[in-house]
């Protein structure tokens, strides 16, 4: 293996749930929607709050808020739906406001405390230290058990 290479910066989309700001790697994220209509799917988990039709293909969207055990609210102006990959699936991610695009050091991540901000740590990668803001890193591939992911599948083919 080439010990060389260091990867020092990771790419990461900032948007915010409540007062919190979180980061989700670039390579995952496929493109951020402004708000639209979400047509109900019965019989899904309470997080979970239907299908968009995103240029022809059907994207189950899931409400990080409602997921991370935060109170919801109403969805605003500034509202976004963050369309990322995960396992090979597109997935819709409701965020508060989606602020922007930053490089951080790996050498700013440090590794998770056991309970941040009531989430659990199995979906953070890493907190980073930028200036006086603290970003948490999630990791996609765990907000997401593999069960929610075939149901998510089977959310795509239903419709």
């Amino acid at each position: 293996m080439n010990t060389d290479i260091k990867v020092n910066d990771i790419k990461v989309i900032v948007f915010q749930l409540q007062n919190e700001e979180y980061g989700v790697s670039v390579e995952q994220v496929l493109s951020i929607e402004r708000f639209q209509h979400i047509t109900r799917v019965p019989r899904t988990a309470e997080f979970v709050k239907g299908v968009i039709n995103l240029r022809g293909v059907v994207t189950p969207v899931i409400d990080l808020r409602s997921r991370f055990g935060i109170e919801e609210k109403e969805f605003s102006d500034s509202s976004r739906i963050i369309i990322v990959t995960v396992e090979e699936m597109n997935v819709g991610l409701i965020v508060d406001a989606a602020n922007d695009v930053i490089d951080i050091s790996s050498s700013a991540i440090e590794p998770p405390p056991e309970v941040v901000g009531g989430i659990k740590t199995d979906y953070i990668r890493g907190v980073a230290k930028l200036d006086k803001r603290l970003l948490i890193i999630l990791n996609l591939n765990k907000v997401l058990s593999p069960d929610e992911l075939s149901e998510m599948q089977n959310l795509e083919e239903v419709q």
